[in-house]
């Protein structure tokens, strides 16, 4: 009862720092379902078996172990094998992946930046709310007789103090919701940045030897008959 009392007496920026901590509520619970629960990583046993088909020049299976589970590391691993078994150059398998490697950072971190906004702004229309008391209080006062000033002025002060108090209220969480949920977008970013690279030195080295291996081996089939006759 005292929340709604206090809320009451806030006066009408308190609507709006309600509906910011609407909003802050809705977006702490995306984010964390998102980057907790929605980002699916690669199991550490299909992330060897792709790298083992890559190690075999085998693109084929990496790109359908790839598909195999929905994952942010297997859409990047498998744009690459696509692009490669369509002839794509080494720039161009490199350009794909960085593409579809940036598409997934951006999917992680496009609303988190919300967080901080609905902190700041909460906080600033608090302060408005606390301005706009104090301006009423001293409005009334100044108006007022000498037996009402001291109900109007505390009636001002308090429609200031509420302003202020759910402000930060709806701030210090969102800000701090911000910082955990920024580090562990950058913690996901780095490892995923990580395991795309490595990945992507496994497909361009292990399909080049193949390919220079199979070269070499069409040379000495082609050149058998010829070492026979002589």
């Amino acid at each position: 009862m005292n929340l709604i009392r206090a809320f009451q007496e806030g006066g009408p920026f308190m609507f709006v720092i309600l509906a910011f901590g609407l909003l802050t509520i809705f977006f702490i619970f995306e984010r964390w379902k998102s980057l907790y629960r929605g980002i699916s990583v690669a199991p550490s046993e299909l992330k060897n078996s792709m790298k083992e088909a890559l190690r075999r020049g085998d693109l084929t299976q990496a790109e359908r172990l790839a598909l195999q589970t929905p994952s942010v590391l297997g859409k990047i691993v498998a744009r690459g094998c696509s692009v490669r078994l369509n002839g794509g150059s080494d720039e161009e398998v490199q350009a794909r992946m960085d593409e579809e490697l940036s598409e997934q950072i951006h999917k992680m971190d496009r609303r988190t930046s919300f967080l901080a906004v609905f902190g700041n702004v909460s906080t600033l229309v608090g302060l408005l709310g606390t301005i706009s008391g104090m301006i009423h209080s001293f409005s009334a006062v100044a108006k007022a007789s000498p037996m009402d000033r001291a109900t109007l002025l505390s009636l001002g002060i308090s429609e200031a103090m509420n302003c202020t108090a759910f402000g930060l209220i709806v701030a210090v969480p969102a800000l701090i919701a911000y910082a955990i949920f920024q580090n562990r977008t950058e913690h996901r970013v780095q490892s995923l940045t990580n395991a795309a690279t490595e990945l992507f030195n496994d497909l361009i080295f292990h399909f080049d030897q193949r390919v220079a291996l199979n070269k070499a081996s069409s040379r000495r089939v082609a050149g058998s008959p010829q070492e026979v006759i002589q």
